[in-house]
């Protein structure tokens, strides 16, 4: 099992290919929706992940895998094609989104533990059934006054482990996401805090997973970029950023992980790029550097959709266009100038 998991892995950090995070919760995607003034129905949901997934340019040459919920896992196109089939002709690994969200913390740290251990067992084996071939969960860490506290950091860091394991018992690839939050409350936190607690968050993460037997060389990890919070003063630039994400990355991920697939944690799409290009122009990482992106690939295309089937080429085309680019920075050889002539 561990070479086939690792096998997986590896397929999932081909070279210039990344993982579509195309998991928006019910909640989230009517968000989206609702900026673009559209309902958040059942077939408006199935036409948005068809006119991505049936990106042939993209889904191809640039995505190797696509994280789904449980509704788009058995979900079929408009001319009753499974998504399962569309995303096998392209050539890409259906993963899953299993936890059940992030939940206030008892207490009042204004801090968020990931539920869905219960039962995750007898779904992973449905989803392995299903040909989910790797998984997802996220912690939310969040940095305010007070927080992270020591209890949130090593609850989340436990789920993260025994989800893991789970997954490998299932024969299917974890995805861990510690996701260090940039955008909460009251978001002027400096880079060097969010180095901090990521690498904290990190050795806790890596501790948890040892304790659990996860094989290391059977995961991926998708972890946030180290950067200020969102409503700080300080502007660093984008190779100050690289350079001290994969600082703190090196000094707390172990080498036998077969991967690292950043979240864009609400960047605009070229930061997300930018950064990510950079950091791979840095020499002697042990680990390749992808994007597991949503927003950060979507969000152009979603607004030329704005729900109306007649605009899938357009829409395709500029999903074709984020994709590439992110390929480009997963090679470490995008700039602002291909961005803008493409």
């Amino acid at each position: 099992m561990t070479k086939s998991l690792n096998a997986i892995a590896q397929k999932l950090m081909t070279p210039g290919k990344g993982i579509l995070a195309a998991d928006e919760s019910e909640g989230t995607i009517a968000k989206r929706f609702a900026k673009i003034n559209l309902p958040n129905s059942l077939d408006l949901r199935r036409d948005y992940r068809e006119m991505l997934f049936r990106s042939t340019e993209a889904m191809k040459k640039y995505i190797s895998g696509v994280i789904l919920t449980e509704e788009t896992l058995e979900q079929s196109a408009a001319d009753g094609t499974p998504f399962r089939a569309i995303l096998a002709d392209a050539d890409c690994i259906p993963g899953i989104k299993v936890d059940r969200g992030a939940f206030p913390m008892p207490g009042d740290t204004g801090e968020k533990i990931t539920e869905g251990l219960d039962g995750l067992r007898q779904r992973l084996a449905h989803y392995a059934s299903l040909g989910a071939g790797f998984a997802k969960w996220r912690a939310v860490i969040t940095i305010n006054d007070i927080a992270p506290t020591r209890n949130n950091i090593r609850a989340n860091a436990h789920a993260l482990a025994r989800y893991a394991i789970l997954c490998q018992e299932a024969g299917i690839v974890p995805v861990v996401e510690p996701e260090v939050m940039g955008d909460g409350e009251p978001g002027n936190h400096s880079m060097e805090r969010c180095a901090q607690v990521t690498g904290d968050v990190l050795e806790n993460v890596f501790k948890e997973l040892r304790l659990a037997g996860v094989d290391l060389a059977g995961m991926l990890l998708k972890p946030n970029m180290v950067l200020p919070g969102i409503n700080s003063r300080e502007r660093p630039t984008v190779e100050d950023v690289a350079r001290r994400t994969v600082e703190v990355l090196k000094e707390h991920v172990p080498a036998a992980v077969p991967g690292i697939a950043f979240l864009s944690g609400g960047q605009t799409d070229e930061e997300a790029t930018a950064h990510l290009s950079a950091m791979n122009r840095i020499p002697n990482k042990p680990w390749p550097l992808t994007f597991s992106y949503g927003r950060a690939l979507q969000n152009v295309a979603l607004r030329t959709w704005a729900g109306r089937r007649e605009n899938f080429p357009a829409a395709q085309a500029a999903f074709a266009h984020r994709a590439h680019m992110n390929s480009l920075a997963a090679l470490g050889e995008w700039s602002n100038e291909l961005d803008r002539a493409a």
